[in-house]
């Protein structure tokens, strides 16, 4: 075939908008000139291409990844740099750095931004329902000849030695394949960016088993295309691809046949699939383009949107979504330097209802259900799902308004490694996550992100029912020793409350906090000093083996400087001198390294002028040993220094025996309050929209009877619907009823939903029950929610004992 029938062949199959078109196109060629290879020159490849990313947005983001490894691989030719060679960035970040060093703090305005993002275009094809994907990058490129050891190549480390980028083993760029339609139709086409060669393109399908080879073959093969023996090729000087801004010169360029997109990224891939790739690129080395067609989309004014991450929309100064966002850096000599941040949502935003807000929310985004993201050089690994929120951190009222960012980029490789499978799209089960889940919840249950949640659930102090009183003539019913007052006993602290004693003391009334000046916080800091002594004489801490101790820090710099994506600044620990206690003869640990080797520490962004580090000694250090540590606040502007002291000190003993405590007496739990819930403000009760907006719970309807709060296996409160269609109704059935059958309906209600709820949740946690709903694992929460929607408290209002016994004629 010459090259210009070989360049109108390409000209057919890229225009094919469809699996189908491209099947039909493929059809009216010579098949004597065509030839199909197996991938990676191997006809057992199946498993390695189809046991990659499990989902079609995780595969995606390989094919992004790989364009942009292909940018920075150029700049670094460009440069005249060997990319394997010791002069080469030695991270992602430094590539950017050293590449887009003019150019990378422009990034942020918008203009700029939209122009480097040219250099990666992701453009919809087809129609609606039926959608093609076509890659574009404007990176190094491949002569035809080298395609078999590039593009098409599997398991090859071609890029394993190159540490500023994050490929390594050759075998993302496949695991798309999976997910183009019902024949895997994916085209290849590139030129190098010396522009000294042809232009090359092949196509990668799925091999279609014949009848006979169906008989000894167990699995079919993925296979690439050749033309009379070869790569097919033409010479170009340009071609008018319909990208945007440019034609095509140099570069690569990937189309994915009927790509199997989920239903959340079906519409305009400007807006759905840009969402899905934010979250999966929380922080990428550079920005990329989502462009749409008008023929798809004729009523939509914004076919073209660039995308930077997730993390760059969460932080954008005019974002209205954000509450409070804050990070914490912990290092250790096992795990290495991790950063975690958080970002606290707002429940509501403007105008819009508590649901319309979290409905925005969750699809901007949350659009893949990741609460907790996981990311090496900005590309997310891992996720979990907001089950840690409830259950790990035990903070339900933050479940749907918490976004957490774990940077694994500088963790120790080897413990790294455990961590993720290679397919980058999701976490190992094993004892290396078990121990960073523990982490996670450890550093996040206490602190910054515990205050935020008390101030969320300060709420709950106010307009609660009494739940004293009720309880109170609950047990003037049945005996104080009986078997279902033990029960309630078993599970919940119950102090069976009496009448005020003559004489009772009053409480002591509480002094009122002095206020605290208005904090106003600089861009940059003006100072950086030490709260309290740091001397050797007076250390600024005495840490316990086995515990934690903070040291603060006062400064003006605003909350964000450590987390700002423009200007950010740093607070580095670092250790200046180890003082081993000599009391110890021979046996005392060598002069260390570094710090990690001594003490674990974790820093905390600013709060408010104040800087926290939190240590917790390792087993290398022992009682009295003296440890001098230096911080320096570093940013763009002026850098600050403190040296200090610590000393280690013996086990907490408090700490231990409350340790211990734990470990021999079962939780016991004060009785949840209740909380009436009215559709519209009533004697300053909670309003349904008021009710969802505090509890990030679904906003109540007439359907709904109650709303249990439940923290992992704590029932916190009960809320109650006092404009339920049950309690209508009941009431409706009352004929002329007064003021005063009103109040014994409603009190009636209550207490049957409170005492019903509180028996059902009781007997669930003391029998070990765990609830499922066909496959699913059901909440238990949801699921008492679930019975008392069911009819279930319509029963208990409307059947009491005369009306059972009348039914059976008793």
């Amino acid at each position: 075939m010459n090259a210009r029938d070989t360049q109108t062949f390409f000209e057919e199959i890229f225009c094919a908008s469809t699996e189908t078109e491209l099947a039909a196109a493929l059809s009216r060629r010579d098949h004597a000139t065509l030839s199909w290879h197996p991938l990676g020159g191997n006809d057992s490849n199946y498993g390695v291409v189809e046991n990659q990313q499990s989902s079609p947005i995780a595969a995606l983001i390989e094919k992004i990844i790989n364009s942009i490894d292909a940018i920075l691989m150029r700049k670094c030719e460009e440069a005249g740099l060997d990319p394997r060679s010791p002069d080469a960035p030695r991270s992602m970040a430094d590539a950017v750095k050293q590449f887009f060093a003019r150019d990378v703090e422009a990034w942020h305005l918008g203009p700029f931004r939209q122009k480097q993002a040219e250099d990666i275009q992701i453009h919809a094809d087809g129609p609606r329902m039926d959608t093609s994907l076509l890659i574009y990058d404007n990176g190094e490129g491949q002569h035809p000849d080298d395609f078999e050891d590039t593009f098409l190549s599997l398991l090859h480390a071609n890029k394993n030695d190159i540490p500023f980028v994050q490929g390594k083993y050759n075998m993302g760029g496949t695991g798309a394949i999976v997910f183009c339609g019902k024949r895997r139709y994916q085209l290849i086409a590139s030129r190098k960016w010396t522009a000294d060669g042809d232009y090359g393109f092949t196509l990668v399908r799925e091999h279609p088993l014949t009848d006979e080879e169906a008989k000894t073959k167990k699995n079919t093969w993925y296979e690439f295309l050749k033309i009379d023996g070869q790569i097919p090729r033409f010479p170009i000087d340009s071609l008018d691809l319909g990208l945007r801004g440019r034609h095509f010169t140099t570069g690569s360029l990937v189309k994915l046949y009927s790509y199997d997109l989920p239903s959340g990224a079906r519409s305009v891939i400007s807006r759905d699939l840009n969402q899905s790739i934010n979250e999966f690129l929380f922080e990428p080395a550079l920005p990329v383009y989502t462009i749409d067609k008008a023929e798809r989309y004729p009523k939509d004014k914004a076919l073209a949107r660039e995308l930077f991450g997730l993390k760059r929309r969460v932080e954008a100064d005019d974002s209205k979504y954000i509450e409070d966002s804050f990070s914490q850096e912990s290092e250790s000599a096992d795990i290495g330097r991790m950063k975690v941040t958080c970002y606290v949502f707002h429940s509501k935003v403007d105008e819009r209802s508590v649901k319309e807000t979290r409905e925005t929310i969750q699809r901007e985004f949350f659009k893949n259900n990741m609460a907790v993201l996981f990311s090496l050089n900005g590309q997310v690994h891992g996720h979990y799902t907001s089950e840690f929120i409830t259950r790990s951190l035990k903070f339900p009222l933050l479940k749907n308004h918490l976004l957490i960012h774990v940077d694994c980029t500088h963790m120790r490789y080897p413990f790294r490694k455990e961590l993720f499978m290679a397919s980058r799209d999701r976490l190992k089960d094993c004892a290396e996550t078990r121990q960073l889940r523990g982490l996670l919840t450890t550093l996040l249950s206490k602190g910054r992100l515990q205050d935020i949640y008390k101030r969320r659930r300060d709420f709950m102090s106010l307009e609660s029912g009494d739940t004293a009183e009720l309880l109170k003539s609950f047990t003037k019913s049945i005996p104080l020793n009986s078997d279902l007052l033990r029960l309630l006993q078993n599970t919940f602290k119950i102090d069976i409350p009496t009448d005020k004693k003559k004489g009772e003391k009053p409480k002591k009334k509480t002094k009122d906090k002095e206020e605290k000046a208005p904090f106003k916080p600089e861009r940059f800091p003006s100072f950086f000093q030490l709260v309290g002594s740091g001397t050797e004489e007076k250390p600024a801490a005495k840490v316990p083996l086995g515990g934690l101790r903070s040291v603060k820090f006062a400064t003006d710099v605003e909350d964000q400087y450590f987390d700002r994506t423009h200007e950010p600044g740093d607070l580095q620990i670092s250790l200046l001198s180890y003082k081993p206690n000599d009391t110890t003869g021979g046996s005392a640990p060598g002069q260390p390294k570094q710090l990690s080797d001594l003490v674990n520490v974790t820093k905390s962004s600013p709060d408010q002028g104040t800087i926290r580090i939190a240590m917790a000694p390792t087993q290398e250090v022992m009682v009295d040993d003296m440890v001098q540590m230096k911080a320096v606040l570093h940013g763009p502007g002026e850098q600050f220094e403190e040296r200090f002291w610590i000393k280690i000190v013996d086990k907490d003993k408090k700490l231990e025996k409350k340790q211990h405590d734990e470990d021999i007496k079962p939780e016991s739990l004060g009785l949840p309050q209740y909380y009436l819930v009215w559709k519209e403000p009533h004697d300053g009760h909670f309003t349904w929209e008021t009710f969802a907006e505090k509890t990030s719970a679904d906003e109540m309807d007439f359907s709904t009877i109650m709303h249990p709060l439940v923290t992992s296996e704590k029932l916190d409160a009960i809320f109650i619907n006092m404009d339920s269609r049950v309690l209508k109704g009941h009431k409706g059935r009352i004929k002329a009823i007064s003021e005063e059958q009103i109040e014994l309906a409603e009190k009636k209600y209550i207490s049957s939903v409170y005492f019903h709820t509180l028996f059902l949740f009781t007997i669930a946690k003391n029998r070990n029950y765990t609830v499922r709903q066909a496959e699913n694992d059901v909440d238990i929460g949801d699921f008492l929610k679930d019975v008392f929607a069911s009819y279930y408290s319509e029963f208990l209002l409307n059947f009491g004992t005369e009306q059972l016994m009348a039914t059976l004629d008793l």
